[in-house]
């Protein structure tokens, strides 16, 4: 069972909507027990880094070393800091902080659609050709070393779109509005959480 965690945060329902379509079995949850024994984690993200990061402490001791997707804010709470409206302290599964968008990209949030280029081979992207379009709605991106992204956007700078280190993977886009693309990369999700 993937547990989607519910920690105040918007869009829970289109990423069990996602999961359900490639039939993996999942669960929208803030119960310790339930999060305890899932065989997979999504952690959601629409919403700020401060209040989602409050509301996960007391989950924190719960969460078991099983395979992660981080969507958007998600992502960003795996960083060690983030800089959005002060400075607070990540889950520290990815080594990084969390920085905003710099005023001369243009508009922010970055909203809409883009292309990611996919860096090197992995399981969560399998399938996904470079330059695919996703769709991107942020203001804030997890700076981090090179050697955990697996892809990367242009919007004026350069940031990592997609990461991974050990069972952690971080999407800054949004696989559940991202049409086939994304639903291709849950299906990966799903596949990695029944090895």
């Amino acid at each position: 069972m993937i547990v989607v965690i519910n920690y105040g945060v918007g869009n829970l329902r289109s990423v069990l909507n996602g999961i359900e379509a490639v039939h993996g079995v999942a669960k929208v949850s803030s119960d310790p027990e339930e999060i305890a024994n899932a065989s997979g984690l999504i952690f959601p993200g629409v919403g700020a880094f401060k209040s989602a990061i409050e509301k996960l402490k007391s989950l924190r001791e719960k969460i078991p070393d099983v395979p992660k997707l981080g969507i958007c804010l998600g992502m960003q709470l795996f960083a060690d800091l983030s800089y959005e409206n002060g400075v607070h302290e990540g889950l520290r599964y990815v080594p990084g902080e969390v920085v905003k968008l710099p005023r001369f990209v243009g508009k922010v949030p970055h909203m809409g659609w883009n292309e990611i280029r996919v860096k090197r081979d992995t399981e969560i992207l399998d399938g996904i050709e470079d330059r695919s379009l996703v769709y991107f709605v942020h203001s804030y991106f997890l700076r981090t070393d090179s050697k955990f992204v697996v892809a990367e956007t242009d919007y004026g700078v350069t940031f990592p779109s997609a990461i991974e280190k050990d069972s952690c993977y971080g999407l800054q886009f949004h696989p559940e509005k991202s049409g086939d693309v994304g639903i291709k990369i849950l299906e990966n999700f799903v596949r990695i959480t029944k090895r």
